[in-house]
Protein backbone atom coordinates (compact mmCIF):
# COMPACT_ATOMS: atom_id res chain seq x y z
CA UNK A 1 0.00 0.00 0.00
CA UNK A 2 0.95 3.30 -0.47
CA UNK A 3 2.50 5.21 2.38
CA UNK A 4 1.89 8.62 3.28
CA UNK A 5 3.75 11.56 1.28
CA UNK A 6 4.63 8.63 -1.46
CA UNK A 7 3.20 10.01 -4.87
CA UNK A 8 0.60 6.98 -5.47
CA UNK A 9 2.03 6.92 -9.60
CA UNK A 10 5.16 6.36 -8.52
CA UNK A 11 4.16 3.83 -5.87
CA UNK A 12 3.13 1.84 -9.15
CA UNK A 13 6.13 0.98 -10.20
CA UNK A 14 6.72 -0.84 -6.88
CA UNK A 15 4.49 -3.30 -8.30
CA UNK A 16 5.70 -3.56 -11.17
CA UNK A 17 3.34 -1.73 -13.26
CA UNK A 18 4.65 1.20 -15.61
CA UNK A 19 2.39 3.98 -15.64
CA UNK A 20 1.98 5.83 -19.61
CA UNK A 21 0.40 8.88 -20.43
CA UNK A 22 -2.42 8.55 -23.14
CA UNK A 23 -2.56 11.38 -24.42
CA UNK A 24 0.33 14.19 -26.77
CA UNK A 25 -0.40 17.86 -27.43
CA UNK A 26 2.69 19.85 -28.54
CA UNK A 27 1.96 22.16 -25.27
CA UNK A 28 2.69 19.43 -22.92
CA UNK A 29 6.07 19.24 -25.12
CA UNK A 30 7.30 22.73 -25.19
CA UNK A 31 6.18 24.26 -21.53
CA UNK A 32 7.83 21.48 -19.24
CA UNK A 33 4.78 19.27 -18.20
CA UNK A 34 6.24 16.29 -20.18
CA UNK A 35 9.68 16.73 -18.20
CA UNK A 36 7.75 17.09 -14.94
CA UNK A 37 5.44 13.95 -15.23
CA UNK A 38 8.72 11.79 -16.16
CA UNK A 39 10.54 13.84 -12.33
CA UNK A 40 7.92 13.45 -10.43
CA UNK A 41 5.50 11.02 -11.21
CA UNK A 42 7.85 8.42 -13.00
CA UNK A 43 5.89 8.63 -16.20
CA UNK A 44 6.87 5.87 -18.32
CA UNK A 45 5.97 6.09 -21.73
CA UNK A 46 3.40 7.74 -23.91
CA UNK A 47 0.50 6.49 -26.37
CA UNK A 48 -1.31 8.62 -29.34
CA UNK A 49 -4.47 7.52 -31.54
CA UNK A 50 -5.83 10.00 -34.62
CA UNK A 51 -8.57 10.99 -31.81
CA UNK A 52 -6.03 12.19 -29.56
CA UNK A 53 -3.77 13.68 -33.13
CA UNK A 54 -7.22 15.24 -34.00
CA UNK A 55 -8.27 17.01 -30.89
CA UNK A 56 -5.29 18.71 -30.67
CA UNK A 57 -4.40 20.28 -34.15
CA UNK A 58 -7.92 21.07 -34.68
CA UNK A 59 -8.21 22.39 -31.20
CA UNK A 60 -5.24 24.73 -30.52
CA UNK A 61 -2.87 27.12 -32.07
CA UNK A 62 0.12 25.08 -30.84
CA UNK A 63 0.18 23.69 -34.72
CA UNK A 64 0.17 27.42 -36.55
CA UNK A 65 3.57 27.21 -37.35
CA UNK A 66 3.59 24.34 -39.66
CA UNK A 67 0.00 25.19 -41.15
CA UNK A 68 0.75 28.56 -42.05
CA UNK A 69 4.11 27.71 -43.66
CA UNK A 70 4.59 28.54 -47.25
CA UNK A 71 5.63 24.65 -47.70
CA UNK A 72 2.57 23.30 -46.57
CA UNK A 73 0.47 24.10 -49.36
CA UNK A 74 2.82 21.37 -51.31
CA UNK A 75 1.48 18.69 -49.35
CA UNK A 76 -1.10 16.94 -49.28
CA UNK A 77 -3.21 16.39 -46.26
CA UNK A 78 -2.20 13.13 -45.16
CA UNK A 79 1.78 14.26 -45.48
CA UNK A 80 1.07 17.55 -43.62
CA UNK A 81 -0.46 15.78 -40.40
CA UNK A 82 2.52 13.18 -40.50
CA UNK A 83 4.31 16.36 -40.57
CA UNK A 84 2.81 17.89 -37.05
CA UNK A 85 2.54 14.46 -36.07
CA UNK A 86 6.36 12.68 -36.35
CA UNK A 87 7.19 16.17 -34.75
CA UNK A 88 5.56 15.34 -31.69
CA UNK A 89 6.59 11.98 -31.32
CA UNK A 90 9.95 12.93 -32.02
CA UNK A 91 10.61 15.27 -29.38
CA UNK A 92 8.23 12.97 -26.85
CA UNK A 93 10.30 10.13 -27.56
CA UNK A 94 13.65 12.84 -26.91
CA UNK A 95 12.43 13.75 -23.46
CA UNK A 96 11.88 10.25 -22.62
CA UNK A 97 14.93 8.69 -23.97
CA UNK A 98 16.58 8.76 -20.71
CA UNK A 99 13.30 6.30 -19.42
CA UNK A 100 14.43 4.21 -22.14
CA UNK A 101 18.27 4.06 -21.66
CA UNK A 102 17.58 3.39 -17.88
CA UNK A 103 15.48 0.69 -18.10
CA UNK A 104 17.38 -1.22 -20.62
CA UNK A 105 14.72 -0.45 -23.43
CA UNK A 106 12.02 -1.63 -21.14
CA UNK A 107 10.36 1.68 -21.02
CA UNK A 108 10.48 5.17 -22.61
CA UNK A 109 8.53 4.55 -25.69
CA UNK A 110 6.06 6.65 -27.30
CA UNK A 111 3.46 5.21 -29.71
CA UNK A 112 2.41 6.41 -33.16
CA UNK A 113 -0.67 4.19 -35.04
CA UNK A 114 -0.60 3.59 -38.52
CA UNK A 115 -3.42 5.03 -40.58
CA UNK A 116 -7.02 3.48 -38.79
CA UNK A 117 -7.78 3.42 -42.83
CA UNK A 118 -5.58 0.12 -43.89
CA UNK A 119 -6.67 -1.65 -40.55
CA UNK A 120 -7.73 -4.22 -42.87
CA UNK A 121 -5.53 -3.87 -45.15
CA UNK A 122 -1.85 -6.11 -44.84
CA UNK A 123 0.33 -4.68 -47.02
CA UNK A 124 -0.46 -1.13 -46.69
CA UNK A 125 -0.25 -1.57 -43.13
CA UNK A 126 3.37 -3.04 -43.79
CA UNK A 127 4.23 -0.23 -45.84
CA UNK A 128 2.77 2.37 -43.67
CA UNK A 129 4.71 0.86 -40.67
CA UNK A 130 8.01 0.93 -42.33
CA UNK A 131 7.78 3.83 -43.62
CA UNK A 132 6.72 5.89 -40.22
CA UNK A 133 9.54 3.97 -38.41
CA UNK A 134 12.13 5.76 -40.83
CA UNK A 135 10.54 9.03 -40.88
CA UNK A 136 10.45 8.86 -36.44
CA UNK A 137 13.56 7.43 -36.60
CA UNK A 138 13.56 6.90 -32.83
CA UNK A 139 14.87 3.66 -30.93
CA UNK A 140 12.52 4.54 -28.72
CA UNK A 141 8.96 4.33 -31.16
CA UNK A 142 6.41 2.20 -30.98
CA UNK A 143 5.13 1.92 -34.39
CA UNK A 144 0.40 1.12 -33.76
CA UNK A 145 -0.85 -1.91 -35.65
CA UNK A 146 -4.74 -2.81 -34.78
CA UNK A 147 -5.64 -6.21 -33.95
CA UNK A 148 -7.32 -6.91 -37.06
CA UNK A 149 -7.07 -10.11 -38.78
CA UNK A 150 -5.36 -8.64 -41.33
CA UNK A 151 -3.02 -6.37 -38.91
CA UNK A 152 -1.77 -9.87 -36.93
CA UNK A 153 0.12 -11.04 -39.80
CA UNK A 154 1.58 -7.60 -40.36
CA UNK A 155 2.45 -8.00 -36.39
CA UNK A 156 4.72 -10.49 -37.19
CA UNK A 157 6.64 -9.57 -39.78
CA UNK A 158 7.08 -6.14 -38.26
CA UNK A 159 8.38 -7.73 -35.17
CA UNK A 160 10.39 -10.23 -37.54
CA UNK A 161 11.63 -7.39 -39.19
CA UNK A 162 13.03 -5.12 -35.62
CA UNK A 163 9.84 -2.28 -35.28
CA UNK A 164 8.96 -2.12 -31.80
CA UNK A 165 5.08 -2.75 -32.02
CA UNK A 166 2.14 -1.61 -30.21
CA UNK A 167 -0.56 -4.00 -30.40
CA UNK A 168 -3.77 -1.99 -30.14
CA UNK A 169 -7.72 -2.67 -29.92
CA UNK A 170 -7.54 -5.93 -28.00
CA UNK A 171 -10.71 -7.14 -26.38
CA UNK A 172 -10.96 -10.92 -26.48
CA UNK A 173 -8.77 -13.26 -25.30
CA UNK A 174 -8.54 -15.31 -28.01
CA UNK A 175 -7.56 -11.73 -30.34
CA UNK A 176 -4.61 -11.70 -27.46
CA UNK A 177 -3.64 -15.33 -27.64
CA UNK A 178 -3.38 -14.78 -31.53
CA UNK A 179 -1.48 -11.52 -30.96
CA UNK A 180 1.64 -12.70 -28.45
CA UNK A 181 1.85 -15.96 -30.73
CA UNK A 182 2.55 -13.66 -33.57
CA UNK A 183 4.58 -11.76 -31.33
CA UNK A 184 6.85 -14.99 -30.35
CA UNK A 185 6.76 -15.53 -33.97
CA UNK A 186 8.01 -12.50 -34.78
CA UNK A 187 10.88 -12.86 -32.75
CA UNK A 188 12.35 -15.74 -33.94
CA UNK A 189 12.12 -14.61 -37.33
CA UNK A 190 14.56 -11.38 -35.60
CA UNK A 191 16.57 -13.58 -33.82
CA UNK A 192 17.21 -15.78 -37.30
CA UNK A 193 17.96 -11.98 -38.70
CA UNK A 194 20.62 -11.52 -36.17
CA UNK A 195 18.46 -8.74 -34.69
CA UNK A 196 19.19 -8.16 -31.27
CA UNK A 197 16.52 -8.70 -29.13
CA UNK A 198 17.12 -7.18 -26.25
CA UNK A 199 16.23 -3.49 -27.95
CA UNK A 200 12.90 -4.91 -29.23
CA UNK A 201 9.94 -4.58 -27.58
CA UNK A 202 6.10 -4.55 -27.73
CA UNK A 203 2.82 -4.11 -25.44
CA UNK A 204 -0.51 -5.65 -26.00
CA UNK A 205 -3.06 -2.88 -25.67
CA UNK A 206 -5.83 -4.38 -24.01
CA UNK A 207 -9.31 -2.01 -23.80
CA UNK A 208 -11.02 -2.16 -20.73
CA UNK A 209 -13.63 -0.04 -19.58
CA UNK A 210 -15.20 -0.07 -22.89
CA UNK A 211 -16.51 -3.57 -22.48
CA UNK A 212 -18.12 -2.69 -19.36
CA UNK A 213 -19.77 0.17 -20.98
CA UNK A 214 -21.06 -2.55 -23.93
CA UNK A 215 -21.73 -5.50 -21.47
CA UNK A 216 -23.65 -3.40 -18.91
CA UNK A 217 -25.94 -2.33 -21.48
CA UNK A 218 -26.91 -6.08 -22.22
CA UNK A 219 -27.07 -6.77 -18.85
CA UNK A 220 -29.09 -4.03 -18.25
CA UNK A 221 -32.00 -4.95 -21.09
CA UNK A 222 -31.99 -8.42 -19.61
CA UNK A 223 -32.67 -6.88 -16.18
CA UNK A 224 -35.68 -4.80 -17.40
CA UNK A 225 -36.84 -8.16 -19.27
CA UNK A 226 -36.79 -10.19 -16.31
CA UNK A 227 -39.85 -10.31 -13.90
CA UNK A 228 -38.57 -12.36 -11.12
CA UNK A 229 -36.78 -9.75 -8.80
CA UNK A 230 -34.23 -12.34 -7.88
CA UNK A 231 -33.06 -12.60 -11.08
CA UNK A 232 -32.85 -9.34 -11.72
CA UNK A 233 -30.82 -8.77 -8.38
CA UNK A 234 -27.93 -11.60 -9.83
CA UNK A 235 -27.86 -9.43 -12.82
CA UNK A 236 -27.28 -6.41 -11.46
CA UNK A 237 -24.55 -7.93 -9.44
CA UNK A 238 -23.17 -8.58 -12.76
CA UNK A 239 -23.06 -5.18 -13.44
CA UNK A 240 -19.63 -3.11 -13.56
CA UNK A 241 -18.13 -6.67 -13.41
CA UNK A 242 -16.80 -8.20 -16.80
CA UNK A 243 -13.85 -5.62 -18.13
CA UNK A 244 -11.82 -6.88 -14.66
CA UNK A 245 -12.81 -10.05 -14.56
CA UNK A 246 -11.79 -10.43 -18.69
CA UNK A 247 -8.73 -8.75 -18.11
CA UNK A 248 -7.85 -10.79 -14.98
CA UNK A 249 -8.43 -14.07 -16.84
CA UNK A 250 -6.04 -12.19 -19.65
CA UNK A 251 -3.18 -11.85 -17.33
CA UNK A 252 -2.97 -15.17 -16.37
CA UNK A 253 -2.86 -16.24 -19.82
CA UNK A 254 0.28 -14.16 -20.84
CA UNK A 255 1.69 -15.68 -17.86
CA UNK A 256 1.20 -18.85 -19.17
CA UNK A 257 2.18 -18.06 -22.83
CA UNK A 258 5.56 -16.39 -22.04
CA UNK A 259 7.11 -19.49 -19.81
CA UNK A 260 8.11 -23.06 -21.70
CA UNK A 261 11.15 -23.81 -23.95
CA UNK A 262 10.14 -21.90 -26.63
CA UNK A 263 9.97 -18.68 -24.75
CA UNK A 264 13.25 -19.72 -22.61
CA UNK A 265 15.20 -19.85 -25.86
CA UNK A 266 14.05 -16.34 -26.66
CA UNK A 267 14.51 -15.31 -23.60
CA UNK A 268 18.24 -16.39 -23.37
CA UNK A 269 19.13 -13.95 -26.17
CA UNK A 270 17.70 -11.35 -24.31
CA UNK A 271 13.57 -10.79 -25.72
CA UNK A 272 11.84 -8.70 -23.46
CA UNK A 273 8.16 -10.48 -22.62
CA UNK A 274 5.20 -8.72 -24.57
CA UNK A 275 3.67 -6.86 -21.83
CA UNK A 276 -0.33 -6.40 -21.54
CA UNK A 277 -0.64 -2.64 -21.58
CA UNK A 278 -4.11 -1.67 -19.95
CA UNK A 279 -6.08 0.90 -21.90
CA UNK A 280 -9.05 2.63 -22.26
CA UNK A 281 -8.67 3.21 -18.26
CA UNK A 282 -11.22 6.40 -17.30
CA UNK A 283 -14.18 5.15 -16.07
CA UNK A 284 -17.42 6.11 -18.46
CA UNK A 285 -20.20 5.41 -15.93
CA UNK A 286 -20.18 8.27 -13.23
CA UNK A 287 -21.54 5.51 -10.79
CA UNK A 288 -18.19 3.80 -10.83
CA UNK A 289 -15.10 4.70 -9.01
CA UNK A 290 -13.05 7.18 -11.34
CA UNK A 291 -9.81 5.06 -10.92
CA UNK A 292 -11.41 1.76 -10.49
CA UNK A 293 -9.51 0.62 -13.81
CA UNK A 294 -6.28 1.83 -12.50
CA UNK A 295 -6.75 0.36 -8.75
CA UNK A 296 -8.01 -3.10 -10.07
CA UNK A 297 -5.47 -4.25 -12.89
CA UNK A 298 -1.99 -4.03 -10.84
CA UNK A 299 -0.03 -6.35 -11.52
CA UNK A 300 3.58 -6.96 -12.49
CA UNK A 301 5.08 -6.76 -16.30
CA UNK A 302 2.07 -4.39 -17.08
CA UNK A 303 1.39 -1.24 -18.51
CA UNK A 304 -1.40 1.57 -17.65
CA UNK A 305 -1.75 4.19 -20.24
CA UNK A 306 -4.04 6.65 -18.35
CA UNK A 307 -5.58 9.33 -20.00
CA UNK A 308 -5.18 12.85 -18.55
CA UNK A 309 -8.34 12.65 -16.05
CA UNK A 310 -8.04 9.96 -14.50
CA UNK A 311 -3.99 9.92 -13.66
CA UNK A 312 -4.52 13.36 -11.63
CA UNK A 313 -7.57 11.59 -10.28
CA UNK A 314 -5.36 8.64 -8.98
CA UNK A 315 -2.44 10.85 -7.72
CA UNK A 316 -5.10 12.51 -5.66
CA UNK A 317 -6.83 9.27 -3.79
CA UNK A 318 -5.60 6.31 -5.91
CA UNK A 319 -5.21 3.01 -3.84
CA UNK A 320 -2.44 0.63 -4.28
CA UNK A 321 -2.31 -2.71 -4.03
CA UNK A 322 -1.44 -6.08 -6.15
CA UNK A 323 -5.12 -6.61 -7.05
CA UNK A 324 -4.38 -8.08 -10.67
CA UNK A 325 -3.92 -11.52 -8.98
CA UNK A 326 -6.69 -11.43 -6.23
CA UNK A 327 -9.60 -13.67 -6.42
CA UNK A 328 -8.74 -15.36 -10.15
CA UNK A 329 -11.19 -17.79 -9.46
CA UNK A 330 -14.08 -15.29 -8.81
CA UNK A 331 -12.87 -13.67 -12.07
CA UNK A 332 -14.21 -16.67 -13.92
CA UNK A 333 -16.68 -17.26 -12.04
CA UNK A 334 -18.17 -14.19 -13.24
CA UNK A 335 -17.37 -14.91 -17.11
CA UNK A 336 -18.96 -17.80 -16.67
CA UNK A 337 -22.52 -16.22 -14.58
CA UNK A 338 -22.32 -13.36 -17.74
CA UNK A 339 -22.50 -16.77 -20.62
CA UNK A 340 -25.18 -18.09 -18.06
CA UNK A 341 -27.27 -14.81 -18.57
CA UNK A 342 -27.51 -15.51 -22.62
CA UNK A 343 -24.92 -13.28 -22.74
CA UNK A 344 -22.00 -13.94 -25.57
CA UNK A 345 -19.20 -12.30 -24.54
CA UNK A 346 -17.36 -13.04 -28.10
CA UNK A 347 -20.25 -11.37 -29.58
CA UNK A 348 -19.38 -8.24 -27.46
CA UNK A 349 -15.51 -7.97 -28.31
CA UNK A 350 -16.18 -8.68 -31.71
CA UNK A 351 -18.49 -5.68 -32.34
CA UNK A 352 -16.25 -3.67 -30.26
CA UNK A 353 -12.89 -4.41 -32.22
CA UNK A 354 -15.13 -3.41 -35.36
CA UNK A 355 -16.46 -0.03 -33.32
CA UNK A 356 -12.78 1.19 -32.24
CA UNK A 357 -11.63 0.54 -36.05
CA UNK A 358 -14.15 3.13 -36.93
CA UNK A 359 -14.01 5.43 -34.27
CA UNK A 360 -10.49 5.99 -34.91
CA UNK A 361 -11.31 5.99 -38.48
CA UNK A 362 -13.83 8.67 -38.23
CA UNK A 363 -11.23 11.69 -36.76
CA UNK A 364 -8.64 10.48 -38.63
CA UNK A 365 -10.71 11.24 -41.44
CA UNK A 366 -11.80 14.34 -40.17
CA UNK A 367 -8.44 15.65 -39.16
CA UNK A 368 -6.89 15.32 -42.88
CA UNK A 369 -10.43 17.32 -44.32
CA UNK A 370 -9.28 20.39 -41.63
CA UNK A 371 -5.69 20.20 -42.54
CA UNK A 372 -6.01 20.00 -45.91
CA UNK A 373 -7.59 23.18 -46.01
CA UNK A 374 -5.75 26.62 -45.26
CA UNK A 375 -6.02 27.46 -41.45
CA UNK A 376 -7.69 30.32 -40.36
CA UNK A 377 -4.84 31.58 -37.35
CA UNK A 378 -7.95 32.78 -35.21
CA UNK A 379 -10.04 30.09 -36.03
CA UNK A 380 -8.28 27.77 -33.90
CA UNK A 381 -8.63 28.24 -30.21
CA UNK A 382 -11.80 25.85 -29.73
CA UNK A 383 -9.97 23.22 -26.98
CA UNK A 384 -8.96 24.31 -23.71
CA UNK A 385 -5.01 23.16 -22.42
CA UNK A 386 -4.68 20.53 -19.84
CA UNK A 387 -3.29 22.30 -16.62
CA UNK A 388 -2.74 19.19 -14.52
CA UNK A 389 -2.79 18.89 -10.88
CA UNK A 390 0.86 18.43 -9.55
CA UNK A 391 1.20 17.05 -5.59
CA UNK A 392 -0.17 18.98 -3.15
CA UNK A 393 -1.90 21.51 -4.88
CA UNK A 394 -5.83 22.38 -4.02
CA UNK A 395 -8.15 20.70 -5.96
CA UNK A 396 -11.10 23.49 -6.55
CA UNK A 397 -14.91 22.75 -6.81
CA UNK A 398 -15.59 24.80 -10.13
CA UNK A 399 -14.36 23.61 -13.19
CA UNK A 400 -10.40 22.30 -12.00
CA UNK A 401 -7.78 21.82 -14.34
CA UNK A 402 -8.26 18.38 -14.92
CA UNK A 403 -12.11 18.55 -15.19
CA UNK A 404 -11.38 21.08 -17.99
CA UNK A 405 -9.32 18.33 -19.91
CA UNK A 406 -12.02 16.54 -19.84
CA UNK A 407 -13.76 18.35 -22.89
CA UNK A 408 -10.39 18.48 -24.64
CA UNK A 409 -9.22 14.91 -24.17
CA UNK A 410 -9.27 13.12 -27.79
CA UNK A 411 -10.44 10.41 -26.15
CA UNK A 412 -14.30 12.03 -24.39
CA UNK A 413 -14.60 12.89 -28.19
CA UNK A 414 -16.78 9.99 -29.24
CA UNK A 415 -19.81 8.43 -27.60
CA UNK A 416 -19.80 4.94 -26.49
CA UNK A 417 -20.76 2.36 -28.53
CA UNK A 418 -23.83 1.40 -26.64
CA UNK A 419 -24.82 3.69 -23.91
CA UNK A 420 -25.38 7.67 -23.31
CA UNK A 421 -23.10 6.60 -19.93
CA UNK A 422 -20.17 8.46 -20.79
CA UNK A 423 -17.42 9.24 -23.92
CA UNK A 424 -15.19 7.12 -25.67
CA UNK A 425 -11.51 7.27 -24.29
CA UNK A 426 -9.02 5.09 -25.78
Amino acid sequence: MKTAGQNRLRALQEYGQSVWLDYIRRDLITNGELARLIDEDGLRGMTSNPAIFEKAIVGSQDYQDILLAPEARQLDAKALYEKLAIRDIQDAADHLRQVYEQTACGDGYVSLEVSPLLAHDTEATLAEARRLWAAVARPNLMIKVPATAEGIPAIRQLVGEGLNINVTLLFAQSAYEQVAAAYIAGLEQAAQRGIDLRRLASVASFFVSRIDTAMDVELTARIDASPNAARQAELRNLLGKTAIANAKITYQKYLGLFRGPRWQALADKGAHTQRVLWASTSTKNPTYRDVVYVEELIGRDTVNTIPPSTLDAFRDHGGVRASLTEDVDGAAATLQRIAEAGISLDRVTDGLLVDGVRLFAEPFTKLLDTVGKTPAPKARITAPRWEPTTPGSPRRASPTRTSRMATSSAHSATPTRSSGQGRHRS
